[in-house]
């Protein structure tokens, strides 16, 4: 299935709250691996994503400037949190909480990116969805591309610079555990 030929459904497709989806990409972002979860989620088999870029499930409704981020991150060698919209080839979304990192071989060299994505939590995803939209409104009245991310990207880290947060403690702030207290840092 080609992936412009993708139209979201609205129909929404939730992980359990054991579930786990892995995947791994080259440098370039192509995936290299993908798990069982990864493939139901997506409503695909294993041979319709591997060396296909990561972004064939990005949902329309994702900033941009998310993904910026979340790309400037880890190519510093950064682990990065976020709330992710993905869509799956079958037009299904489903929201999860994604934790991306570098990968190295033994002898410390980039060989690229691993990713753990789990059930968000509702909380954090209503509490992000404002934002969200706001980028993508920023995004969407700019007719070129680079421009339209320039423009969200500013927007986040204003919105971030106003918190007092990186992105981050943005996500990490939106979950039930930060707000019961649990786990800070």
């Amino acid at each position: 299935m080609q992936r412009g030929a993708v139209v979201p459904t609205g129909v929404e497709r939730r992980l359990g709250t054991d579930e786990i989806v892995v995947s791994k990409t080259d440098q370039r972002g192509r995936i290299t691996y993908a798990n069982a979860v990864f493939l139901r989620m997506c409503a695909c088999g294993e041979g319709e994503v591997l060396g296909r870029p990561h972004n064939l499930i990005r949902h329309p409704e994702m900033p941009r400037a998310v993904f910026k981020l979340l790309w400037d991150t880890i190519q510093a060698g950064d682990e990065v949190f976020a709330y992710v919209l993905n869509l799956g080839l079958d037009g299904a979304h489903y929201w999860v909480s994604a934790h991306v990192t570098p990968s190295y071989d033994a002898r410390g060299a980039l060989v690229g990116y691993h990713s753990n994505r789990r059930a968000p939590d509702p909380v954090g995803v209503a509490a992000v969805l404002p934002l969200y939209r706001d980028l993508l409104a920023v995004e969407r009245r700019e007719p070129d591309p680079v421009r339209a991310v320039a423009a969200g990207s500013a927007l986040l880290q204003d919105h971030l610079a106003d918190a007092g947060l990186t992105y981050d403690e943005f996500v990490w702030s939106l979950t039930g555990r930060a707000r019961a207290g649990v786990g800070e840092r």
